[in-house]
């Protein structure tokens, strides 16, 4: 990997396993910043076909060499714990699978857990109003979670 100053980014937001969804955004402005983006949501080409051509076996290890630079720098920004759960797995999909499956929060639990803390009375109005619509947002944050 060249010199990359964002890689910064990921030394110093290492994945602790609660912020899954800021450190995968971290790690997607870091890879499309070097072009290695896709090897996150693409699966990784395991067989090159026979009489391949020579531009077909360069795309193909590329590929597996941004895997494998890709694959380190998610190793590198997670804690040691977390690593010794992933350091086995080769491709960068199966990883990101994982991960996804253990740690992603959907967005919109965020949205309304965010929402939920952030609301404060106004001035003028009634506790009970407010109760009523702090009751209606936990009442939608647990139906979210139903459907996750």
């Amino acid at each position: 990997m060249s010199k990359n100053p964002l890689t910064l980014i990921m030394e110093t937001n290492k994945f602790n396993g609660t912020n899954y969804n800021d450190w995968l955004k971290n790690l997607r402005i870091v890879l499309d910043f070097e072009n290695q983006g896709y090897v996150l949501d693409k699966p990784l080409p395991t067989v090159l076909p026979e009489g391949s051509s020579p531009e077909e076996r360069s795309t193909f290890e590329k590929w597996h060499e941004d895997n494998r630079k890709v694959r380190s720098i998610i190793l590198a920004s997670m804690t040691n714990e977390i690593q010794k759960q992933y350091d086995r797995l080769e491709g960068v999909p199966s990883i990101m699978l994982r991960m996804k499956d253990v740690y992603a929060i959907p967005d919109r639990h965020v949205r309304y857990y965010k929402s939920i803390l952030r609301d404060q009375d106004g001035e003028g109005s009634s506790v009970h109003s407010h109760r009523v619509k702090m009751l209606s947002l936990v009442e939608k944050l647990e139906d979210l979670k139903s459907w996750a």
